[in-house]
């Protein structure tokens, strides 16, 4: 699962994306990469892994990764081919989610491209750009679909009527998501591609004197997220660059100085974790205790088929407890004798948190 970070040109992408793939970004001994000039991988942050550690030793912890992809600047045009177009246009398809940098901050080095900071219209410059990208494609696609339809087509028959909303919409200037499509719409929609239809947080890229994002201009963006259902993560980029590449001790110190317990991109990592509807199980022994990713209502067998396709196929049942369960009687032992560790078959859904022992025929 991958988010891409998008916004105008200079606002912080390209510093937020080094920050956060970054070695000494987010957390000792967590793995980050640089798989290609423009793709990371990061770590999604979790002190429950210390703490399962603290009654189940082990010799490493391996945390939830996500993938963050740095898009080119969008500008206005882009749609059209301005900029980089295309390209961007094909990035943006490939994510699963949208990190959107917005500037939020007066003054600095770096001149904005539109002459003056306004969060707002930087925001729906970006939108209008992916809207019309959106309406290009759903126009060209309603005749395929129409003559499908026509034909027979079950899918294109429920298509049709759908696509013809969606255009309806963005004509009047309506993401995809804000249009309130029920999941099997979006589902039915996912082949276009559509780039609005795309979940978004928003990263408001603030200066190094408001870092936790109380100023005015981060209240307009909180104001709109809200309206849309989504969220916002204040960051100072600049800080955050600054902070990655301090040792741990170090850099303590300097969230103390601001204020912060945390650098603000683990919020950022976790966010984007929510954002693509995912949560962790655990695996706990000698060699090591990993948070595996599955999305939020994967049952057992489909969590087992995480580690690998074999144990899916070769389902016969799950041993589970909680990380709750863990915290509360300290060993597997006084967990199983409180009745707390569970035999749980195909039809399981995952909870966040659980901790599970699979079996499975080879």
């Amino acid at each position: 699962m991958e988010v891409g970070i998008v916004g105008l040109p200079n606002v912080g992408k390209s510093t937020l994306f080094n920050a956060l793939t970054n070695a000494g970004a987010l957390a000792a001994n967590y793995p980050f990469a640089t798989i290609e000039p423009n793709v990371g991988v990061v770590a999604v942050p979790d002190d429950r892994l210390e703490k399962i550690r603290a009654l189940i030793p082990t010799e490493k912890l391996v945390p939830a990764l996500v993938r963050i992809v740095d898009i080119a600047g969008i500008v206005r045009g882009a749609s059209k081919g301005e900029g980089l177009g295309n390209k961007f246009l094909s990035n943006i398809r490939e994510v699963d989610a949208l990190l959107h940098i917005v500037r939020c901050f007066e003054g600095g080095d770096i001149t904005h491209v539109e002459g003056n900071v306004d969060p707002l219209r930087d925001i729906d410059t970006v939108d209008t750009e992916l809207m019309l990208a959106d309406l290009e494609t759903v126009e060209k696609n309603i005749d395929k679909q129409r003559k499908l339809a026509k034909g027979g087509d079950k899918e294109a028959i429920a298509l049709v009527p759908l696509v013809e909303a969606v255009i309806g919409q963005l004509q009047k200037g309506v993401p995809v998501r804000g249009i309130g499509l029920k999941a099997e719409e979006l589902k039915l929609l996912k082949p276009l591609g559509l780039m609005t239809a795309k979940k978004v947080l928003y990263v408001a890229n603030v200066d190094e004197s408001d870092p936790l994002g109380k100023g005015p201009l981060v209240e307009k963006v909180r104001a709109r997220a809200v309206k849309e259902e989504g969220a916002v993560v204040p960051v100072c980029a600049k800080l955050e660059s600054e902070l990655a590449e301090l040792p741990a001790e170090d850099r303590l110190a300097m969230l103390s100085d601001y204020g912060m317990k945390e650098p603000a991109l683990n919020a950022v990592a976790r966010e984007s974790y929510r954002l693509l509807g995912l949560q962790s199980y655990f695996t706990a022994g000698p060699k090591e205790i990993r948070a595996w990713t599955i999305p939020v209502g994967a049952t057992a067998p489909q969590a087992a088929g995480v580690i690998h396709t074999d144990f899916e196929k070769g389902f016969i049942r799950a041993e589970i407890y909680n990380f709750t369960d863990l915290i509360e009687y300290k060993t597997e032992g006084a967990i199983k004798a409180a009745g707390k560790m569970r035999s749980e078959g195909k039809s399981y859904v995952m909870r966040d948190g659980d901790i599970a022992h699979f079996l499975f025929n080879d």
